[in-house]
Order: C-alpha cells, then sequence, then structure tokens
C-alpha cells in the first residue's frame, strides 16, 4: 500500500510526455457547427480499448492543470480529451469582465455532450466507458449536464463518472429544489475556497433526493481555489467575477495547495478505478 502511495505522489509532481494529436470535436449551436479545439492524450499501446475522460476547463480557458491531469490520466491507462471551449468562439479568458452567465453556461453544456459523442466514435476507446471531469466555471457547466431536476429525463448524460473540481456550483440553481444524479459523482474542493465555495456545492447535494449515495465529496484542508496550480502561490485577484458574491462581483483567492494536489489526484485514480470497474 505505501509503495503504491509512493508511486502516485511521484507521478503528481513529475508527468511524462504521452502521445498527443490536435484535434477538432464537432458542435452543433445556432444551426451552425462550430469546431471546437481538443487536445487527446493517448497511453501506451494496450490490448483492447480503453476508458476515456473529457476534460473541460475553467473560465481562464484550457492550462497547464488540465494537460497535467490528462498526462496523469494517460499514464494511468485512460484517455484523456482537453477540450477548448473558447478559441473557436473567439473567447480566452472570461474570468474578468466577461464573466459568463448563466444562458452562456447552459449553452456551453453542449459541448459536453459533443466531446462524449466525440470519443464514443474513437476506435480505441471504449464507449461503454467514459467520464467527464470539469474545473470551476467547466465544473459548473459538467454540474448542469450530470444532475437533472427532471426525474423522467430520458436523455442523462452518457458517462459512467463526473469528476467535479472545484466547481461553480451556484450555477446548479436553475436545476429546482429536487436533483437526481445517475452516475457516479465526485465533488473535489478546497476548504477555504471563496470564489466556488464548498458550502454552495454542499447546498447543491443536499438537494439531491435520487441517486445521493452515488455523490462523493472530498475537501481538501487548507486549499484555496485551483489548488493544483502548482508553483503558483496563493494570492488575491481583486479583478474577477464571483458568483459566490452579491452580484456576481469581485475578487477571490487562487493559488496551489501541493497536499490538497497529492491528495487529489490519489482521490481521483481510486475513484475512476471503482467507477470504470463497475
Amino acid at each position: 500500500m505505501l509503495a503504491r502511495l509512493v508511486l502516485i505522489l511521484t507521478m503528481a509532481c513529475s508527468v511524462p510526455a504521452w502521445a498527443q494529436q490536435n484535434v477538432r470535436v464537432p458542435v452543433e449551436e445556432r444551426g451552425r457547427t462550430v469546431q471546437l479545439a481538443a487536445q487527446l492524450f493517448k497511453p501506451a499501446a494496450t490490448p483492447g480499448r480503453v476508458p476515456a475522460v473529457a476534460i473541460f476547463h475553467g473560465c481562464g480557458g484550457p492550462g497547464q492543470n488540465t494537460a497535467r491531469m490528462a498526462g496523469l490520466l494517460a499514464s494511468w491507462g485512460y484517455a484523456a480529451l482537453v477540450v477548448d471551449s473558447f478559441s473557436a468562439r473567439g473567447l480566452k479568458d472570461i474570468c474578468g469582465r466577461n464573466w459568463p452567465t448563466q444562458a452562456d453556461a447552459e449553452a456551453r453544456a453542449y459541448d459536453v455532450d459533443a466531446a462524449l459523442a466525440w470519443l464514443g466514435t474513437q476506435g480505441f476507446v471504449d464507449p461503454q466507458r467514459l467520464a467527464v471531469m470539469g474545473y470551476s466555471y467547466g465544473g459548473g457547466v459538467a454540474l448542469l449536464r450530470a444532475l437533472s431536476g427532471n426525474p423522467n429525463e430520458t436523455a442523462p448524460l452518457p458517462a459512467r463518472a463526473v469528476v467535479l473540481v472545484y466547481p461553480d456550483c451556484a450555477l446548479a440553481d436553475v436545476l429546482g429544489p429536487k436533483l437526481t444524479v445517475r452516475q457516479p459523482t465526485l465533488f473535489a474542493m478546497g476548504a477555504l475556497d471563496d470564489w466556488t465555495p464548498p458550502a454552495q456545492c454542499r447546498a447543491v447535494i443536499d438537494r439531491v433526493t435520487r441517486g445521493r449515495d452515488l455523490v462523493e465529496t472530498r475537501v481538501y484542508e487548507g486549499a484555496h481555489h485551483s489548488f493544483d496550480a502548482l508553483g503558483l502561490p496563493v494570492r488575491y485577484l481583486d479583478g474577477v467575477g464571483n458568483r459566490s458574491k452579491p452580484g456576481g462581483c469581485c475578487g477571490a483567492h487562487y493559488g496551489a495547495n501541493e497536499p490538497a494536489w497529492k491528495a487529489f489526484v490519489a482521490d481521483v485514480q481510486a475513484f475512476l478505478a471503482k467507477a470504470f470497474a463497475s
């Protein structure tokens, strides 16, 4: 057990280069097809089809944290698709004055379905073992697809598991007072997060009336928002939008916490292994 933990932590700090490929993911939007840029990370050659995880970035766009996680997933034998929801739409960073609206998030939720559909058509991917991982704003978007306010919904999210990393849980307010979860869902949050506070996610989880046993939470002590931004000291960003504050403005802390990151890596590995094995 100790040797396995040491291996996990070693990989968390040093991720080798894996086979990477730039691809395009088509998504229908307002009567036209938008070709989203994406980066595909493939594991070393393995017999049979592999599980795959679609990764969705926060308000700052794809970054080192999403690429780092994709490399780790590849090292565990999974394919990982880091989806860029911004560049094809002429966006770069919407953390400040262009803070995304509820309508923006609901429109972006279709990117989740498009990415999963694309992965399901790849010959090396097992379409029955797909997962979604969303960070911050992207986590809130994934939350909109992972949870349902309609227990009779006929088109649930086609994923085996969902990982929500310090997600923007305020986006789920529109889903109503009673929520349904249909797949194992992990909430991973920093205890000191004042951008997407854990209290907001607890309030969402409290509204789950069906599938509550599928929800897991991890709250990392001493950690702020973006605890996985390794090498970045915690600082206060006074110009960012903040849905947890009155009027959605402004300011939040942001920065790394290496112990939280290492615990998070171990938690995600265990969670996905269990979900894909079932």
